[in-house]
């Protein structure tokens, strides 16, 4: 699959509200239902259900649980040479696990979805690049 057509799909899902642990276009999602929604649209069935997760599960469990799951079905890229279509990896604090996800639309845009807000295509600013704890490129993904 090629990165434009990955960058156009998760451009399909803007303004999808936020559901947490939902993963449908145009009713609902959180960040990781963003992520498997297209998987399933660009990709096929998903590879293995997510287990139920509460919005502060990464800081209960203490382990990079949506790490080690992107590297089960992704492939690992460089954070700084991530390209548009790949899937970045966000921690909040530095001693935490990663605990959010965003696509990659450009150089200097994400699409994530948010509590309390839909699915959003937002500046790639030093905040998010300073919390950018991992990459991951879909299968196959071409320029």
């Amino acid at each position: 699959m090629r990165r434009a057509e990955i960058v156009a799909a998760a451009r399909e899902w803007l303004g999808t509200p936020y559901h947490h642990q939902a993963s449908l276009r145009g009713v609902g999602c959180d960040c990781l239902g963003l992520v498997r929604g297209l998987w399933r649209e660009l990709c096929g069935p998903e590879p293995e259900a997510p287990p139920p997760y509460s919005p502060h599960w990464a800081e209960s469990l203490g382990q990079e649980t949506l790490a080690l799951a992107a590297l089960r079905h992704l492939a690992p890229v460089p954070p700084a040479e991530a390209k548009p279509g790949d899937v970045l990896l966000f921690r909040w604090r530095e001693h935490l696990p990663a605990k959010h996800c965003a696509v990659l639309s450009a150089p200097d845009r994400i699409i994530h979805a948010h509590d309390g807000a839909a699915v959003a295509e937002v500046a790639f600013t030093g905040w998010w690049r300073r919390h950018l704890s991992h990459a991951f490129s879909f299968p196959g993904a071409t320029d």
